[in-house]
């Protein structure tokens, strides 16, 4: 009898060694070859990923389904990868003037004047989305948009009260239609005529629902009191991207 066992556990051992072991297949391919289901009854829980590998089935196109172990940070690298890579916000855009700001007039907007941004000035998004002919940005798909827009007019802060109350507005053209998008005033603080102060510098952040191809133009309001010195050292900048359908 006891040779019988002797025997048996010899003949596992060299199967073991020397063979594949095959589940539900006659011809494994492997050191265990399993065609069909498995099922686990429990599991011990991990108490964090370091020092832990993840298994991962590789079905590749010959219909090898093998088992093999990744890395967990490797996942999250693919991850990672993917995001940039295939969710870039394509309508995300910012520009910045610091100096050298000159103002352009705006079709059927007689008082507004136009910030002379160009893709020169861009430092976030597609350079195609910026027109350096009429320095407008264009609206690459229909939604709703975050949009800021910021401007001071010299060091941001004038002593006296600037003529024609003059601010800051976005316009938008849609199939040549202008409209005003949103508009903020400089504001003045008068001391019972002993000291006038203009605090020129404004900002526009809010939401807007905006169709494709409509274009935005970022520029002043009443503007006829601003002299073009003071401009020379002023700073404009605006940012947009689509955060909705």
């Amino acid at each position: 009898m006891k040779t019988k066992i002797c025997s048996a556990i010899l003949c596992l051992i060299a199967g073991s060694a020397f063979s594949q072991v095959g589940i539900g297949t006659p011809t494994p391919a492997a050191m265990l070859d399993v065609n069909g289901t498995m099922k686990i009854r429990n599991t011990p829980t991990a108490p964090a990923l370091p020092g832990y590998q993840i298994l991962a089935l590789n079905q590749n196109t010959g219909g090898d389904f093998q088992v093999a172990q990744v890395s967990p940070q490797l996942i999250v690298d693919a991850a990672v990868n993917t995001i940039n890579t295939t969710n870039v916000n394509a309508s995300a855009y910012a520009a910045k003037k610091s100096g050298g700001i000159s103002l352009l007039s705006v079709d059927l907007f007689s008082t507004w004047r136009q910030v002379n941004f160009t893709t020169a000035d861009r430092t976030v998004g597609t350079a195609s989305l910026l027109s350096n002919t009429d320095n407008s940005y264009t609206v690459p798909s229909s939604g709703v948009y975050a949009v800021g827009y910021y401007f001071r007019y010299g060091t941001g802060l004038q002593a006296s009260i600037l003529a024609g109350t003059p601010g800051i507005g976005i316009i938008k053209n849609t199939g040549g239609t202008y409209t005003v998008l949103d508009t903020r005033e400089f504001s003045g603080l008068n001391l019972a005529a002993l000291l006038n102060i203009t605090f020129s510098e404004s900002s526009i952040n809010s939401l807007y629902r905006l169709q494709a191809n409509d274009k935005l133009y970022f520029g002043l309001t009443g503007s006829g009191g601003l002299t073009a010195s003071l401009l020379g050292s002023s700073t404009a900048s605006f940012y947009i991207y689509r955060v909705s359908n």
